[in-house]
Parts: structure tokens; sequence; C-alpha cells
């Protein structure tokens, strides 16, 4: 699995507006990812949220690739099941697209498709689609900013020592309780400061801490909001360099 990625701010992505976000890879293996080897592997998994204008996800796309049929397909059943299925997910790893171009290189000879062709694959079927935001309040937005929002994203598997410390050198998080502590909910919180908007985080355990999942409040200086997009897209990439697998992105207000 590749090592953690160095924090990319909001600021830095706006220079990739108007191109589609990189698609979230997986590789598939036989047996758990701590005991596999190459010739375990058994697929790639290429995935995407559908989103709403608000940034929140409302389906989840995906197409994949396996060993046995050496063919691209529909994989929405795969990819809801990995969200449920803990036994699955231990043999999943979550990859960047140059590690899965190298792997996918290096087990068929080829290159791997472009995005824009592995997204043809999707299917966006309605049954897979998820509900639409859940407002809780509608918070008064602060002196000096436009509007407050707050989105939660959820992910599934467990966070292990070396990963929350990646996330704390790489957000700059401060500890907000005893982290060895499983009755401990929130275990670090973090900010960014881009073009007059404010953005804060909260990173708290779900349950035993098989879940986690990121609250993220956004003050937006004004009614322009394509850095909330950047900026849960980088807070993602960051949560699946530590293998951690996203469920969903929430709007709570």
């Amino acid at each position: 699995m590749s090592g953690p990625h160095p924090f990319s701010p909001p600021s830095a992505a706006l220079s990739r507006h108007g191109s589609p976000p990189l698609l979230d890879y997986y590789l598939l293996y036989a047996v758990p990812v701590s005991g596999a080897n190459p010739a375990e592997r058994e697929g790639i998994l290429a995935e995407e949220f559908l989103l709403a204008e608000d940034h929140s996800a409302v389906g989840l796309l995906s197409t994949g690739w396996t060993v046995l049929d050496s063919r691209w397909g529909d994989a929405s059943v795969i990819s809801q099941r990995i969200r449920a299925d803990a036994g699955l997910r231990r043999r999943v790893m979550p990859v960047d697209r140059a590690t899965a171009a190298a792997i996918y290189r290096e087990t068929c000879g080829d290159e791997l498709p472009s995005e824009a062709t592995l997204r043809a694959h999707f299917i966006d079927r309605p049954a897979a689609r998820m509900p639409g935001a859940l407002r809780l309040s509608t918070p008064e937005a602060r002196p000096g900013f436009h509007e407050t929002r707050v989105y939660r994203i959820l992910f599934a598997n467990e966070l292990t020592p070396d990963g929350l410390a990646a996330l704390r050198t790489s957000w700059q998080m401060s500890a907000t309780g005893d982290v060895t502590d499983p009755g401990t909910r929130i275990v670090g919180t973090a900010g960014h400061r881009t073009r007059g908007d404010v953005f804060t985080w909260d990173l708290r355990r779900v349950g035993a801490g098989s879940a986690w999942c990121l609250d993220v409040t956004c003050e937006l200086a004004g009614s322009r909001d394509e850095t909330v997009g950047f900026l849960l897209r980088e807070l993602t990439t960051h949560m699946r360099a530590q293998g951690l697998i996203p469920v969903t992105i929430d709007r709570f207000c």
C-alpha cells in the first residue's frame, strides 16, 4: 500500500478545476491482504461517488477487472458488499491510480484504461442510489461568512496507530482525547483556511473503531462552494491512504 499522501489544500487543487477528480482504486485479493502475495491478486476495482450539487453523495458507481475474466464490467454488487462485509474488506487494499496502473501492467501486460474509458462501464442503478441529504438544522453563519455547512464522511475499516499518527502529522491535528482509550470518540481536530473560507474537521470513532468518520464544518465567505468539493476529496484521499474505505458523504446542514 502506498504511504500517506501529503496534505494538498483546496487552493492547490483549484488549478484542476474543470477536470473530473481521479477515481478511487482498490486491489482485490483471494486472501486477506496481510498475508497475500502477487499470485493471489483477483482484480482491480475503480469507483467514484455520484455527487449532488452540494457535494454530498447520492450514489456509488464502479467498474471492476478480474484476472479470471480479463475484462472490465459493472462492479456495483462488489462495491456494496465491501462496505457491508468486514471479512471481504480484509481482502481489499485501497491504492492510487499509479499503483493500480503498475499492478495492471504487471498482471496483464497492458496499460490501465483511461478514466473516461473506465467511467463508460459505470451503470447508475436506481436501487443502488443513496437517500438525499438529511438536513438537521440550518445554522446561522458567523459574521463575515455567507453560509455554514456540516458534512460527515463515513469510512469502514480500522485505523491503525501508525495511520492515526500519519494523519495527525499531515493535518497538524490537535489531539482532543486519549487515543488509546476505546471510549474516546473524537480523537483529533484540524482545520484549513483558503480564499476566505474556513474549514474544520473532527476525526471521530464510530462504535468500537471498526468505522470512522470525519465531521467537516465549512464556513463559506461567498456564494461559490467549489472549495468544499476539493476539501472533501482531499480528506477522503488521506483516509484511503491509511487503509480506510469511504462509505458515504452526508450533509447535515
